[in-house]
């Protein structure tokens, strides 16, 4: 596929998706928002791709915010299609099916802190910095930053990230916990590559169904959340793969999942 503003690349079981407007710092246009929606309907449709690693080009930006001179266009009617817009891709990143690692190799404003939130893990350069400045351009977080950055980091935090608008270093973000790891720069796709791998060797059925687990269950009551867990372990049992897995744990030999 042939995009304009971003990069999509497939190896190894891998697809790289690359944010590709390093002059603007990668800034998010409703053109980028629709390609970004094209490819990971792409990705997860072709069953040869188990992890998605999804980053900005260049040195100096994941993605850092919405294109402004688009948003101050933006009146009452078409900001919610332009916020409903944003919100359905970045649903069907969380929901891919597929663990999507957000490689934050820079700033990682506003939208593109709300990306790095849809995804399943976060793993940080030394040099990234993260925020939801909205407010500051008389708006509020529109693609999620509202509802995921609470329920990743708690009320009080995510209150004070939006209502003040600042960023926070890359170390701050590890130590409330909004992003996994931070790493020295040359090695943040490598990192990512080796979580890929570790998450590769694993049943694809289990992961997606851990996934699904985790994502529902967070938006349910803990009986709910219990009830949801063991009719998906209800179902892994049913597989091939829990089979092939229990057998070779026996047998003290490697797995060889298929994916049913």
């Amino acid at each position: 596929m042939n995009f304009e503003n971003i990069i999509l690349e497939k190896k190894a079981l891998i697809a790289y998706v690359i944010v590709n407007r390093p002059k603007v710092l990668n800034a998010l246009n409703m053109a980028t928002i629709e390609e970004l929606r094209s490819a990971f309907h792409d990705i997860k449709n072709d069953a040869a791709i188990r992890v998605v690693i999804f980053t900005g080009s260049g040195e100096k930006a994941f993605i850092a915010g919405a294109d402004i001179s688009e948003l101050a266009k933006q009146d009452a009617v078409t900001g919610k299609e332009y916020t409903h817009r944003g919100q359905n891709v970045l649903n069907l990143i969380e929901n891919l099916g597929k663990p999507v690692i957000a490689c934050i190799n820079g700033f990682a404003l506003g939208g593109g802190c709300e990306i790095a939130l849809a995804c399943t893990m976060r793993l940080a350069s030394e040099n990234a910095k993260l925020g939801q400045p909205e407010v500051k351009l008389g708006i509020i977080p529109g693609y999620g930053g509202t509802q995921r950055l609470p329920r990743l980091v708690g009320k009080g935090i995510a209150m004070q990230m939006v209502l003040a608008g600042e960023m926070i270093t890359a170390q701050e973000a590890h130590r409330i916990g909004l992003v996994n790891e931070v790493v020295p720069a040359a090695e943040l796709i490598p990192r990512a590559e080796a979580i890929a791998a570790k998450i590769i060797a694993n049943a694809p059925l289990a992961v997606q169904y851990a996934m699904e687990a985790v994502n529902k269950g967070m938006e349910m009551t803990l009986s709910e959340g219990l009830y949801l867990e063991a009719v998906l372990f209800a179902v892994a049992c049913s597989t091939e793969d829990k089979t092939e897995g229990t057998k070779a744990f026996l047998e003290k030999r490697p797995a060889q999942f298929k994916g049913k």
